[in-house]
């Protein structure tokens, strides 16, 4: 049985994700992209892992730069996160155009005003994957603040709803997911 690509995309958009803007300083510019194939990978080390597609210009900063910045976007930067998700741009107009404002870590990472969590990353290793190239990195600083995430399912932004009836919210401990075999 072989699926299309069509209905690959379909089956993984059924998997809900959070969505992250990846940051790169370039020539004194900040670059960035939208993505949501991003994950840890490891806690001892702290790794990371995020995969670019090959045609995508932040691919060759990440490689070229080795250092680069992890947003996990609140639920209010749908904005910032559709300007990234654009390809070709240049990204010059970032704050006038989606409102997104950064500073730089003591590395000159770009780092996301308001984003709920941020990671400073060192490329650790890349792997070719397809189209893709899998951005293996060892996360340096982290910064994390409160509010609620950007959500991405089945092709459209989304916001935590009503918890489920598995949910802690009553200070009780909800189950992980076993794997099986």
């Amino acid at each position: 049985m072989s699926a299309s690509q069509a209905e690959f995309r379909r089956a993984m958009g059924c998997f809900a994700t959070g969505v992250t803007v990846i940051t790169v300083d370039y020539e004194g510019d900040v670059h960035g992209m939208t993505a949501n194939a991003f994950t840890s990978v490891s806690l001892d080390p702290q790794l990371v892992l995020v995969c670019v597609d090959h045609k995508a210009r932040t691919h060759t900063h990440l490689h070229e730069k080795k250092r680069f910045g992890v947003n996990v976007l609140a639920e209010n930067q749908r904005r910032i996160s559709e300007y990234y998700a654009r390809p070709g741009e240049t990204h010059q107009r970032a704050e006038q155009e989606a409102g997104a404002r950064f500073e730089r870590t003591a590395h000159g990472t770009p780092v996301l005003h308001g984003a709920l969590a941020y990671l400073e990353c060192r490329l650790h290793t890349a792997q070719d994957a397809g189209d893709h190239t899998i951005f293996i990195a060892e996360v340096e600083d982290v910064v994390v603040r409160e509010g609620d995430p950007l959500l991405f399912y089945r092709g459209n932004y989304r916001a935590i709803g009503v918890p489920s009836e598995r949910s802690s919210s009553a200070g009780t401990k909800s189950k992980k997911p076993v794997a099986s075999d």
